[in-house]
């Protein structure tokens, strides 16, 4: 028994490991022939709610440009943290932007993700020494699983106590034009939360010698209308996760989600599926084809069950869709890094915005509806009829879902 149990194994194994070959070689082949992406897009719109105002972004020129002026305005500190900071020129240009403020006295603190930068020369990541960086490691110290897991995933910048700037997009030239992701710029009362979060993340992981604590201070106001939710993994807090459940929970209009990544646990897919037949309009919008073809075909294994469910699937065409972003009855919105699968909502750093004001939840409503208008809709009758090799794939894929 223990035989045939162990052949067993080693047969499904070499089947995923031969899907997995096929599915990269295939993405490999797809991505030479890309090419430059032209997609609908609204401009920066500033919108009040409480003592904040809130700008949403769809386009990555948009965003850098307001960033970088930001940088420039700065006085006295900048926060700077990313998953991805690519080595090209605009990366190039965030550089010497932080740079640029430290020489003139502005005290700059930069966080980025050793793993998610390993295709980037060690040389770009070369900074001034009067810059505070902390590289969050590749492999952290010490085995405490899973308080030392998680990669730190989130895209923030405050500067002073002026702005702050919370989303999906990464710093590249690639960003910039070719890939549709959301971003929304605070200034109000909630850059004390923003500056907060990277306050609390830095401490973290502060000691004596290398790394200085930043001042911890509470704050005068407490904002009513906007939250900054944090995940995390060293605290074994991951809130963002239950945000997304109480709010699909309260749902009783429509719920409208655009994900890159969608691969969802058991409770959140039970979540969508139960306010769809209570009469929901519930719809989502997901890449047509991803920049990751194993997660497209992890999470097309949900499709069936959510389809069948009355959840209405929209695929975006001709450009990566890489917003993380929710809008629910014209009431309730969220912007920022969290990807519904487990390793943004159970295992990375990660940072959304909760916002509660009618005026931001039209205007990503009106977002949802240009994305929708550059999409396909995915029928349960079409969905039935892709090919049995299709079916058989997705279902030998089955196991790893837990590791996304």
């Amino acid at each position: 028994m223990r035989t045939i149990i162990k052949r067993t194994v080693m047969a499904v194994a070499a089947v995923q490991g031969a899907t997995l070959l096929t599915l990269v070689t295939i993405d490999m082949y797809r991505k030479r022939g890309r090419t430059p992406a032209i997609f609908p897009r609204l401009a920066p719109k500033v919108m009040t709610a409480g003592g904040s105002e809130v700008t949403v972004y769809t386009y990555g020129e948009d965003l850098y440009r307001d960033m970088l002026h930001a940088i420039h305005l700065a006085k006295r500190e900048i926060f700077f943290e990313t998953f991805i900071w690519k080595g090209d020129e605009v990366g190039q240009a965030f550089k010497d932007a932080l740079i640029e403020a430290a020489d003139r006295g502005v005290e700059v603190y930069v966080v980025f993700d050793e793993f998610a930068n390993l295709v980037v020369p060690r040389s770009f990541f070369h900074l001034p020494p009067h810059i505070h960086v902390r590289r969050h490691p590749l492999v952290a110290s010490g085995f405490r699983f899973p308080r030392n897991s998680g990669r730190d995933h989130r895209k923030l910048l405050v500067v002073d106590h002026d702005a702050a700037f919370v989303g999906g997009y990464n710093i590249g030239t690639l960003y910039a034009t070719d890939w549709r992701d959301t971003h929304a710029r605070l200034t109000g009362d909630i850059v004390w939360d923003m500056r907060n979060a990277f306050i609390d993340y830095w401490n973290l992981f502060a000691d004596d010698k290398r790394r200085k604590a930043l001042p911890d201070t509470g704050s005068l106001t407490w904002q009513p209308y906007i939250r900054i939710h944090r995940n995390m993994p060293r605290m074994m807090v991951y809130p963002i996760r239950g945000m997304y459940l109480e709010a699909i929970d309260r749902a009783s209009h429509h719920v409208y989600l655009t994900h890159a990544y969608l691969i969802p646990d058991e409770d959140m897919l039970t979540a969508l599926i139960r306010a769809a037949r209570r009469g929901v309009d519930v719809r989502i919008i997901v890449p047509a084809e991803s920049n990751h073809i194993v997660a497209d075909w992890l999470s097309r294994g949900f499709y069936g069950q959510l389809l069948r469910g009355g959840v209405r699937l929209f695929l975006y065409q001709k450009a990566m869709v890489h917003a993380k972003t929710a809008t629910i009855d014209g009431q309730w919105s969220t912007i920022g890094t969290a990807n519904i699968d487990r390793l943004s909502l159970l295992g990375n750093y990660e940072i959304n915005m909760e916002v509660y004001n009618s005026e931001v939840a039209r205007q990503m409503e009106e977002v949802f509806t240009i994305d929708s208008s550059n999409s396909v809709e995915l029928t349960l009758t079409d969905w039935q009829r892709r090919h049995a090799m299709v079916k058989f794939s997705e279902t030998v894929l089955t196991p790893l879902r837990p590791l996304l």
